[in-house]
């Protein structure tokens, strides 16, 4: 392949294409605040997209050459603020979903972020720890001029996690030649990383569930959940909502799906997938089930919490839940927004659910600035604080248009950056 011509990617035919998604409900969003055209053509466009080729010493001597992104996606509202995938279905169109997303859930919390994402087209589990840190760091490198604590700053998403973020936080302070902790969060605590932002994504989302479900009149003792996607986020949901007394039946990882009408133990399910690889393959607390069926299984709240589109209109109609709440980015196609609205379910969207993340993110980062360290009660309360009002904001924001909580989320969001381009004169 000639280095010189860049060839799209193409996205997989059996998924709809993330950026289509997130467009056509900014779309219904936009025109119900009347959005004018100008401003409109502003936020559908992404600042800036940068494509990289990092070259990399494998352990066996070859060089290979690894395509990578980075997409800032708006920061009118400040600095612009993403995760990094490591993943080898990684595609533009993808990255630049994300990182509108990341705009929208910044401005649902009411933080002073814009949106940005990254990844690179690998396979992190067919490669080395030294492979792995070479990739990171030359991405770092490439990205020099992109990243830093007042512009860009990144953080773990699917496949990658705190040593990455190491790596990435050393290559770049040697760039600057000193060290600079704010310039990615999601570090391991001995280097800056936050109390409490291991579980923020997951607490995040039992807060909105919890949060919806007073809203819907469901009782906690009566209720009950399936989880799809039993990683970070989807682990430390069903563990914090276990603890709050909901009865989790349904919960899958990549080995498969489990079910208990009785209710899963989460803590003997966590024991069980650390001490084998970090899969629930084997698991003996409940019995396995067809992993497509958990999202329609007899439950009450539905958990989403591993990747994109996995609710679509071949299965939006069979869903039986009341509630969804939606923890991974993009699980719901737009195309099955229609078919879940007309059945009468809610859905608090991933734009609301899932920001916890960010916002403990933002923490580690102002704490980085500081130079000063949070106790976790202090993380937590805050965290909470925030979820709490941005679910209120969007609720009476469903209610004022009589919309559904998703577009009513991005109803808030786009106002928010809108009416701060209107303030800071224009364009």
């Amino acid at each position: 392949m000639a280095a010189t011509v860049y060839k799209e990617p193409a996205p997989l035919i059996d998924r709809e294409n993330p950026l289509e998604s997130m467009m056509s409900r900014f779309n219904v969003a936009a025109e119900i605040l009347g959005l004018d055209e100008e401003t409109y053509n502003v936020l559908k466009t992404p600042d800036k997209q940068v494509i990289v080729h990092i070259p990399v010493t494998m352990d066996n001597g070859k060089v290979r050459v690894f395509e990578g992104y980075r997409v800032i996606h708006n920061t009118i509202l400040g600095p612009s603020k993403g995760g990094i995938r490591y993943d080898k279905n990684v595609y533009l169109d993808e990255v630049k979903a994300l990182a509108a997303w990341m705009t929208w859930k910044c401005a649902v919390v009411d933080i002073p972020y814009g949106g940005a994402k990254g990844g690179i087209i690998c396979d992190p589990t067919t490669m080395s720890a030294g492979e792995i840190e070479r990739m990171t760091r030359a991405y770092t490198l490439a990205l020099k001029d992109v990243f830093g604590p007042d512009r860009d700053i990144p953080a773990p998403d699917m496949g990658t996690g705190p040593r990455e973020m190491a790596w990435l936080m050393d290559e770049f302070s040697k760039t600057v030649g000193m060290t600079s902790s704010a310039v990615v969060t999601g570090k391991p605590l001995v280097m800056g990383g936050s109390l409490g932002r291991t579980e923020a994504t997951g607490r995040g989302v039992m807060v909105s569930c919890l949060a919806a479900m007073v809203k819907l009149d469901m009782a906690i003792e009566n209720t009950s959940v399936a989880i799809q996607g039993f990683g970070n986020v989807g682990s430390w949901t069903a563990k914090l909502m276990f603890d709050k007394g909901l009865k989790i039946k349904a919960v899958s990882d990549i080995s498969g799906a489990y079910w208990n009408a009785d209710g899963i133990n989460i803590d003997e399910a966590i024991a069980y997938k650390n001490a084998h690889g970090g899969r629930l393959e084997g698991f003996t607390g409940a019995v396995p089930m067809d992993p497509d069926e958990l999202l329609t299984s007899p439950v009450d709240v539905l958990v989403p919490a591993a990747v994109e589109d996995v609710i679509t209109e071949h299965n939006a109609g069979q869903i039986q839940a009341k509630l969804i709440v939606e923890g991974a980015n993009g699980p719901t196609s737009a195309s099955a927004d229609p078919i879940i609205y007309e059945k009468g379910i809610s859905v608090v969207p991933d734009i609301l659910a899932n920001s916890g993340g960010v916002t403990v993110s933002y923490f580690e980062w102002v704490q980085n600035k500081q130079g000063f360290k949070w106790t976790e009660e202090m993380v937590t309360e805050r965290a909470d604080r925030i979820m709490t009002d941005a679910f209120e904001k969007v609720y009476q924001t469903s209610l004022k248009y009589n919309i559904s909580l998703r577009i009513a989320a991005y109803v808030v969001a786009i106002d928010k950056v809108a009416q701060t381009y209107k303030f800071r004169g224009g364009f």
